[in-house]
């Protein structure tokens, strides 16, 4: 490869790092500052942090190889994750950074779900946390997996450097400087990724003789756009289930936790929702052209996930190809350092200073959370040995855990003010068990799970949500305490707007 591939590849770490050492010396005196950024990030930094830690690699590799093998019926993803996304916007943003301020100025989502009900270390707590970080752990291993598929394919270098590379630079990053370095690292990072995702499918589209070539071309492989329908209504339904998932998020709610203002959510929609639908619609468009090029020109393809590196390898200039490698990065590490800060706060605060030293000092507790970081990472690592895990399989895995386990959770924390301890306790239990029995249960013939037949989100949020209203309304009502601080921030909500 050459060496202005490399150049442009140092470059950009080299960016991250910086900006990762920006924040260390600008917001890192304080837990809260580690963890939130003291609650004053613009609306366009909210935006695009909560758009790249969102997409991570599955964006530039997940999606593209999804719509190479699976053809238009990916398409169904696409949009349920568009309206999940824009209904996250509308329901759980204002309300969760007018709340977690109201409830005794909760820094995690653990730590809301416990003062939500008017507890300091609520069993909610110590539960949620645990899930944060069994799923992260997971979740955290998919992006390693995208960074060593980058390199070995990109570089050819062995899988297991790609990783360690990876693991490297992003926690050398997020170590050094928390929620602000996220978030700004995650800004330039959404900013790499929009432009690769508009350039690339548009060159790739140059090659071939106008639309009809295209289209005619993609049809050797997958059917047409018209039959996009006949995957079925259950497997149509499991696509759109996708959005679901976005309530229980917590590397991306945070981000609403954090912005400067209730009235600074509107703009940050707006630019994220913007952002979304063009990126998205580049990675559906660089998997289609990706069809129609391999047949055309019988290139060999080994994986369909590394169209997009393919792609950037052998259309464009070697500088241009390592700002497009840089994307991919950007993708993955812009993910991977919100789930290490997520997990590492939960680590920090919902489970170290909750239950064995209140008392600590910030500088200490901040040094204990880059610790979290390390170990965190350390697991998720040792987990991302094996490259043959699909990428998209383990994002749906652990999107699908936090959905169900946290979104109606969140919803009716936010929405109903009946709702008690223990039903928060019961919705999490019961969702997440849901979707592991869902998951890895063999109960069908010839050992196949019930995923096979519906993606596990849809029923793990439905008993998650029935458990929840269920164990309300036979258990104990709020207390008064509790019930004035969910009306004092409904209140606030309508003088916000």
């Amino acid at each position: 490869m050459d060496y202005s591939t490399y150049i442009a590849l140092a470059i950009y770490f080299l960016v991250m790092l910086a900006i990762g050492l920006f924040a260390y010396r600008n917001s890192t005196d304080d837990i809260s500052g580690y963890i939130l950024g003291g609650r004053n990030v613009s609306p366009q930094v909210t935006a695009l942090s909560a758009g790249a830690s969102d997409m991570s690699g599955w964006m530039l590799m997940g999606l593209p190889g999804a719509m190479f093998v699976q053809g238009y019926s990916t398409i169904w993803i696409a949009i349920g994750l568009v309206l999940g996304a824009l209904a996250n916007y509308l329901l759980v943003a204002p309300r969760l950074r007018v709340y977690t301020v109201e409830a005794d100025d909760a820094l995690t989502l653990p730590d809301f779900f416990s003062k939500r009900f008017g507890l300091e270390n609520g069993a909610v707590r110590m539960i949620s946390a645990a899930v944060i970080i069994l799923f992260f752990t997971l979740y955290t291993s998919s992006g390693l997996v995208a960074g060593g598929k980058l390199f070995e394919t990109a570089f050819g270098l062995d899988y297991q450097i790609g990783l360690l590379v990876t693991v490297s630079v992003v926690v050398a990053y997020t170590l050094l400087g928390g929620f602000l370095a996220v978030s700004l690292t995650d800004f330039v990072q959404g900013c790499i990724m929009f432009v690769a995702l508009v350039l690339v499918p548009y060159v790739a589209y140059t090659q071939f003789d106008g639309r009809a070539d295209l289209l005619a071309n993609a049809r050797s492989t997958i059917d047409s756009i018209a039959n996009m329908g006949d995957i079925g209504v259950v497997a149509i339904i499991s696509s759109l289930a996708w959005g679901l998932g976005y309530f229980g998020q917590p590397h991306i709610i945070v981000r609403f936790m954090a912005i400067r203002s209730v009235q600074d959510i509107k703009i940050a929609r707006h630019i994220g929702m913007s952002w979304m639908i063009v990126t998205i619609i580049g990675a559906l468009a660089t998997g289609l052209v990706g069809v129609a090029y391999v047949h055309k020109f019988g290139l060999a393809l080994k994986d369909p996930e590394t169209i997009f590196i393919v792609f950037s390898q052998i259309l464009f200039h070697p500088l241009i190809t390592g700002f497009l490698l840089a994307a991919i990065l950007a993708a993955v590490m812009s993910t991977i350092s919100s789930q290490l800060l997520v997990s590492s706060s939960s680590l920090t605060e919902d489970v170290y200073r909750a239950l064995f030293n209140k008392d600590i000092g910030d500088k200490k507790l901040v040094n204990i959370g880059r610790l979290g970081v390390f170990a965190v990472a350390a697991v998720a690592t040792l987990l991302a040995f094996d490259r043959s895990t699909s990428i998209l399989d383990l994002v749906s895995n652990a999107w699908a855990g936090f959905g169900a386990a946290f979104g109606p959770l969140v919803l009716l924390s936010l929405f109903w003010h009946k709702m008690n301890h223990s039903s928060a306790i019961a919705g999490i239990v019961s969702g997440a068990l849901t979707v592991l029995f869902w998951i890895y249960a063999p109960v069908l013939p010839d050992g196949k799970t019930l995923s096979s037949v519906m993606y596990e989100i849809i029923p793990g949020f439905i008993v998650s949500g029935i458990s929840i209203v269920l164990v309300s309304h036979f258990g104990r009502d709020p207390s008064r305490d509790v019930q004035q601080t969910f009306h004092d921030t409904q209140a606030k909500l309508q003088q916000a707007r």
